[in-house]
């Protein structure tokens, strides 16, 4: 058969038939291989990186509780439960807003003569000898002051990850042991590297008062966490992430809190939620006087990450797979 004598109308008609083909035969292929969702293995990793980011593309509502040990002449215990949930907004395709805002619910032991002179009482008057008798048993319970963050970081970060922004204390503290009184604002900074199972980085803002009562002291303090975290298999993880603090209008002795230690944490399941848990130990290495010199943190962090179509499918099924199990279980019964 001569193909270099076909007149152009019949190549154009194979050529046609041709692209059809390919086209066709692409389509399918398409239908059989479509894009696989991640393995739970790899997504437990993925969460296991944007949880320990600051300003990661993920929301999480964090319930902390700290629990700080042998406070003032008596060895009483101070409990601050943080609700933390933090929010990110899309400003653009290259910027995110985080938002961080921790409101703290405390049981406080019944103030120490130190803190008595924010309700008016001095020193060796009856009111202090009284105050003195019941610091063994006596507390205050309510909301201390929040304190909102807002992060501006890149949507795509690079290998160095930042965040940057103001953080603000406002007075709601529902009672004056509880709070400062005064409304402070100051700068806060973020920023971390995540290099294979590592992530290490630094969290740190100072804040100053600017208003509020004039019968508080002034407020000028800085707030430094640093964290290092390695990742392990099935969603374990060990930390290590201290708040060191100074309290800059404080006497000489009573500036730092210094605490060292660390703990282990986990990404996992509680039905179809994923969740995050934690607990650490921390000694203070500096605290003031009457401080505490070692504490407890216990944390479960609820995260929604934003899914894939894919993972969005594969939640699907697992469910359908679930209700149809059900029934089977019932019968068997």
């Amino acid at each position: 058969m001569k193909v270099l004598g076909q007149p152009p109308g019949q190549w154009l008609v194979v050529v046609l038939i041709l692209l059809f083909t390919l086209s066709a035969m692409g389509q399918d292929a398409d239908k059989k291989t479509p894009p696989a969702a991640p393995s739970e293995d790899d997504a437990t990793q993925a969460l296991q990186k944007a949880t320990q980011n600051p300003v990661a593309n993920l929301i999480s509502v964090p319930l902390q509780n700290n629990t700080n040990f042998d406070i003032g002449p008596f060895n009483r215990t101070q409990n601050i439960l943080n609700i933390q949930p933090v929010i990110p907004i899309g400003l653009s395709e290259k910027w995110n807003l985080i938002i961080r805002w921790i409101t703290p619910v405390i049981g406080q032991p019944a103030p120490g003569t130190a803190n008595l002179e924010v309700f008016g009482i001095g020193e060796d008057t009856p009111a202090y000898l009284g105050a003195e008798a019941v610091q063994k048993n006596a507390g205050v319970f309510g909301f201390g002051d929040m304190t909102p963050t807002f992060f501006l970081s890149p949507a795509k970060p690079h290998k160095l990850i930042w965040g940057v922004g103001p953080v603000f204390v406002a007075p709601t503290a529902t009672s004056k042991v509880l709070g400062q009184g005064k409304f402070s604002i100051g700068p806060s900074v973020v920023v971390l590297l995540q290099p294979g199972h590592w992530t290490v980085g630094a969290l740190f803002n100072n804040e100053w008062s600017v208003a509020g009562s004039g019968s508080r002291r002034s407020v000028n303090q800085m707030l430094l966490q640093y964290f290092i975290n390695y990742n392990l298999k099935k969603g374990w993880y060990v930390t290590i992430q201290p708040i060191v603090t100074a309290n800059w209008q404080a006497s000489g002795g009573n500036v730092w809190t210094v605490p060292v230690g660390g703990g282990i944490g986990r990404i996992m399941k509680f039905g179809a939620e994923p969740v995050n848990i934690a607990g650490q130990l921390y000694g203070n290495a500096a605290y003031p006087t009457n401080g505490s010199p070692w504490s407890m943190r216990l944390q479960i962090a609820f995260l929604f990450p934003k899914l894939s179509k894919a993972e969005q499918k594969m939640m699907l099924e697992q469910k359908l797979k679930q209700l149809d199990a059900e029934p089977s279980k019932s019968k068997a019964k």
